[in-house]
């Protein structure tokens, strides 16, 4: 065929797919929508069910009395007057709503969920909260989600809220104890430029008011000081826990993705990505008309 008759026909193709409404052959093969989607590994609408919508490893939600009893927790969300479904009540749809600090501790296994590497890795976890940081926030730490096989400071993530004087909220990413604090210092010993935390002294948050949370990380377990995570609160950026050596040494069967650890308030729409998302990516997530549901 002569170049002539191929762009020709090149031409034609596209007119065609421009009348019928087909997708060309020639066009890009992946939308945002679709880059996301090839990334998303874990995903809880919390829609009529507390188990998840789509997940790579198990979908089921647990409950046990506390972290140090996990291996005795039940399947499913265990009926109190702690954690209920709230219908209809969701960012989108349902959602589940902590209506007292003190209460059963309810999580996701995290393996295959949270894809997890011993070199190179790299994730993102998108998720919706309503909170009322002046009202009804406890006293004291609350964590709307935590993410560990140990402990709070030893190889976990963590967003939390502390009400004392004033509500901030914090992005937490400890790497493993021995690492980010190989001396042992104690809490208040430690200068807090050092500490692996992201600090936001005036959050969005408000009664009434959904607030999409993301966070990602990128550059861990490199055994270099270049591990970086950042987080970014209704699709604008807060800022980053500064690049430092961030080493988690999981074993994926042990490790907990924990809801409402202290919390009080409502959560919505929790999604797990295997890679860094672009903050162009974290504006599509906080702009999806039926969240993360949309993607598939």
């Amino acid at each position: 065929m002569s170049s002539t008759k191929l762009n020709l026909s090149l031409v034609c193709v596209a007119a065609l797919t421009i009348a019928t409404g087909c997708r060309c052959p020639f066009a890009p093969k992946q939308s945002a929508h679709g880059n996301l989607r090839d990334a998303l590994t874990f995903h809880a609408s919390f829609d009529g069910s507390v188990n998840a919508d789509f997940a790579r490893g198990d979908k089921q939600i647990y409950t046990t009395q506390s972290f140090n009893t996990r291996s005795n927790a039940q399947p499913g969300l265990i009926a109190s007057n702690v954690t209920v479904l709230a219908r209809g009540e969701g960012r989108f749809g349902d959602a589940l709503h902590f209506t007292s600090k003190q209460g059963p501790l309810i999580f996701y296994k995290a393996k295959d969920n949270l894809t997890y590497r011993t070199k190179g890795w790299s994730g993102s976890v998108s998720f919706w909260l309503q909170a009322d940081p002046e009202g009804a926030l406890p006293s004291g730490f609350c964590d709307p989600l935590q993410i560990t096989p140990r402990a709070w400071n030893d190889a976990a993530f963590f967003v939390e809220f502390e009400k004392r004087q004033d509500v901030p909220f914090r992005l937490g990413v400890y790497a493993d104890y021995k690492v980010w604090n190989p001396d042992n210092r104690k809490w208040e010993q430690i200068p807090f430029a050092e500490k692996p935390l992201l600090h936001i002294a005036k959050p969005p948050f408000k009664a009434g008011k959904w607030t999409h949370v993301v966070f990602t990380f990128e550059n861990f377990n490199t055994g270099k000081p270049d591990g970086v995570a950042r987080l970014y609160l209704d699709g604008q950026p807060q800022g980053e826990v500064s690049a430092r050596t961030q080493t988690f040494t999981w074993d994926p069967a042990a490790t907990l993705i924990q809801l409402g650890v202290g919390y009080v308030g409502k959560f919505d729409d929790l999604s797990l990505f295997n890679r860094q998302l672009s903050s162009a990516e974290v504006v599509t997530l906080f702009g999806l008309e039926r969240g993360v549901s949309a993607l598939y």
